[in-house]
């Protein structure tokens, strides 16, 4: 199985966000439509002048920028979309500087494959992205670094995708605080993890969920689940205890940035399950201090900086013994 993997530079939205759009929104709105619940973009709207106030500019300058009908408009506010599910892992390490590692473990049908390098706020911004504008792991000038892991609960409520909401703290918070701050105010449609990093070497970790209140504990990982589990069908499949017991026992070894890497790059935080939709499809490392992020499989990587982004194209092969770049 191949696909692309995309590095893309552009700090204001131009032709490159357009033909991102063009090429993945066939796909996006084929997913809205099968869901029975589409909200009104005049309430989507609202919520988001609500809760995310600061991305009403950007979200209108991308939606008018390739012409968005008011459902592509709808999809970009973010709010009340469709049910998703993934795996993952992340952890942060903090033996000499500190780093925030993950695996994002998903459908490669699903799969953007773009990591974009932005300044639509003027705030540069390092991130993979997913329904076209969102986060599902980042970093920014300032050394604010987050990654999102599914919190295990099939429970919908009212909220954003979890994306929408680290797309915001990147474009316009600066500190662990803040991007707490965040957390607690603005409504997850769905149970995640976040772990958040910054450049004094404080992290936390949150728990969100759409019933219950946003706890924050001083836990330097997580995989996918909150407490007890709530859905023992996916906690069998994605084998989520096994995966944190095992970072557990990782982190409290002290591990370096590089030792802890490699530790992703293989089983048990390493998934090759690509035929069920949950295999390893990347491992991020997002070094605050430094402001570099680097994007590893088993066999290549890829080191990006603020100042020094380079666009790449690569054609990854996943299966199930190891990933190939080419």
């Amino acid at each position: 199985m191949k696909r692309y993997f995309t590095s893309i530079s552009e700090p204001i939205a131009d032709y490159k966000w357009q033909k991102l759009f063009y090429e993945r929104w066939p796909a996006y709105k084929s997913w809205l439509n099968s869901s029975k619940n589409i909200i009104d973009y005049k309430s989507s709207l609202e919520a988001l002048k609500t809760y995310m106030p600061e991305m009403v500019p950007i979200h209108e300058n991308l939606c008018d920028k390739v012409g968005a009908d008011e459902l592509a408009r709808t999809f970009l506010t973010g709010f009340q979309p469709p049910a998703y599910f993934s795996a993952c892992s992340q952890a942060v390490s903090t033996l000499g500087n500190i780093a925030l590692i993950r695996n994002y473990d998903y459908h490669l049908d699903r799969f953007e494959g773009t990591v974009l390098h932005t300044a639509w706020n003027g705030r540069k911004v390092i991130a993979n992205s997913d329904c076209l504008m969102g986060v599902l792991d980042g970093m920014n000038e300032d050394g604010l670094a987050i990654s999102l892991t599914f919190g295990g609960r099939p429970t919908l409520g009212f909220g954003f995708g979890i994306p929408f909401i680290l797309r915001y703290i990147l474009e316009f918070c600066s500190t662990l605080k803040e991007a707490v701050d965040v957390l607690h105010r603005v409504p997850s449609h769905m149970s995640y993890n976040v772990t958040i990093a910054d450049r004094s070497g404080e992290y936390r970790t949150a728990q969100i969920a759409p019933d219950k209140k946003t706890l924050i504990s001083v836990s330097g990982y997580a995989t996918n689940h909150q407490g007890e589990s709530d859905w023992e069908e996916t906690t069998d499949i994605n084998k989520t205890r096994e995966r944190a017991t095992f970072l557990h026992s990782i982190l409290n070894r002290g591990f370096s940035i590089e030792k802890l890497t490699n530790v992703f790059l293989k089983p048990p935080l390493y998934n090759t399950n690509f035929s069920e939709g949950y295999g390893t499809l990347y491992t991020a490392v997002y070094k605050p201090i430094e402001g570099l992020v680097e994007l590893h499989w088993p066999s290549e990587k890829m080191i990006l900086g603020f100042d020094n982004f380079i666009e790449e194209h690569k054609v990854i092969t996943f299966n199930h013994h190891k990933s190939i770049a080419v």
